[in-house]
């Protein structure tokens, strides 16, 4: 079985590469935002990371990146970390609805949203569950 470092999020990393070598300008689309996200998300000890393509199911959204914290600091620390790192990337989130305190942060990126939640919140409200026919990506793909 590969380590966290080899597996999970190795499309976001791969991204993250081209992008300071100058091999792409800027992120192209929606999927790499989405892989980026969960790959901070990853690398900062985020619970249960999943991007899911709902782009057939929704007209507000492409994908969603769920992830949950241990904690409501956790959530805080997850969501500051994630507006950073994208936006080191010229990615700017268009909104920002919850508070880490609630127990859940939504950042709207456009084609991204991507939720992060204490774990009695993921619970409560199962997004993987309302949206389970949406396609579940695997973080290691290359975008």
């Amino acid at each position: 079985m590969a380590s966290r470092d080899e597996g999970r999020g190795r499309a976001g990393r791969a991204l993250r590469r081209r992008l300071k070598e100058g091999m792409v300008q800027h992120m192209v689309c929606g999927r790499d935002v989405a892989l980026l996200a969960a790959d901070v998300l990853d690398r900062k000890k985020g619970i249960g990371v999943v991007v899911m393509d709902i782009s057939e199911k929704s007209s507000f959204a492409d994908y969603f990146v769920i992830s949950s914290g241990n904690t409501t600091r956790q959530v805080g620390s997850l969501a500051d970390d994630v507006r950073r790192e994208l936006e080191k990337d010229g990615a700017i989130p268009r909104g920002a609805e919850g508070t880490a305190e609630s127990g859940w942060v939504l950042l709207d990126y456009g084609d991204v949203i991507v939720n992060i939640f204490t774990n009695e919140q993921r619970a409560l409200y199962q997004l993987e569950r309302i949206w389970g026919d949406g396609e579940v990506i695997g973080l290691e793909q290359e975008p």
